[in-house]
C-alpha cells in the first residue's frame, strides 16, 4: 500500500504540504491507474507494479489526521504495518532531494506522526520528499502550507520522479 500525504482540496494543492499528494497522483499516471473510489475517508486506485498489486492512497482528512484513514485501509486490506509505504514532504531535507527510511521518529511532521500512532508501531516505510528549510524568521507552518514558488518547480519535478521510482521499489 502506496499512500501520499497531504491536506485535501484546491486551497493546498500546490503547497509544500502536498508533495506526497503529486507524488500519489504521478504514480498514479505512471501505472496508468486512476483513483475511482473513495474507501475508508481515502481516495483509493488499485493496480499492477511489477507483478505486484498495489493500492494508491490519498488520505481525505487533514495531514495531522491521516493515521485513521491509513491504518483503516492497511486492515481492511490486510496490509502489515511493514507492508505500507508513506511519501510526505520533508523540510529537513533540501529541496529537490529524496530520502528513504524504515521506522523512526515523525521529525515533528504531523501526518507521519498520525500514521504511526494509529498502525500502532513507527515501523513502516517512508520516502521523504525534500521541500526544503523556511528561510530565517519564516514560521514553518506558514511555509509548508504555501505553493512552491516558480524557481522551485524543477527540483521539485526531479523529486517527485525519484520517489516514485523509490516507491516502486519492492525490496
Amino acid at each position: 500500500m502506496l499512500v501520499g500525504l497531504g491536506n485535501p482540496g484546491p486551497k493546498y494543492a500546490r503547497t509544500r504540504h502536498n508533495a506526497g499528494f503529486m507524488a500519489i497522483d504521478r504514480l498514479g499516471e505512471m501505472l496508468g491507474i486512476r483513483f475511482d473510489r473513495e474507501m475508508l475517508g481515502a481516495f483509493v486506485a488499485r493496480g499492477e507494479a511489477g507483478g505486484n498489486q498495489v493500492v494508491l492512497a490519498k488520505p481525505q482528512g487533514y495531514m495531522n489526521l491521516s493515521g485513521g484513514p491509513v491504518a483503516a485501509l492497511a486492515r481492511k486490506l490486510s496490509v502489515k504495518p511493514d507492508g505500507v509505504t508513506v511519501l510526505h514532504d520533508d523540510i529537513d531535507v533540501p529541496l529537490g532531494k529524496v530520502k528513504d527510511k524504515i521506522g523512526g521518529g515523525a521529525g515533528g511532521h504531523n501526518g507521519v506522526s498520525s500514521v504511526a500512532q494509529h498502525l500502532g508501531t513507527p515501523d513502516f516505510r517512508r520516502i521523504r520528499i525534500g521541500v526544503g528549510r523556511p528561510p530565517a524568521g519564516e514560521d514553518a507552518a506558514d511555509y509548508v502550507l504555501a505553493p512552491f514558488e516558480e524557481n522551485e518547480r524543477l527540483a521539485l519535478k526531479a523529486a517527485i520522479e525519484e520517489s516514485c521510482l523509490r516507491a516502486l521499489d519492492f525490496k
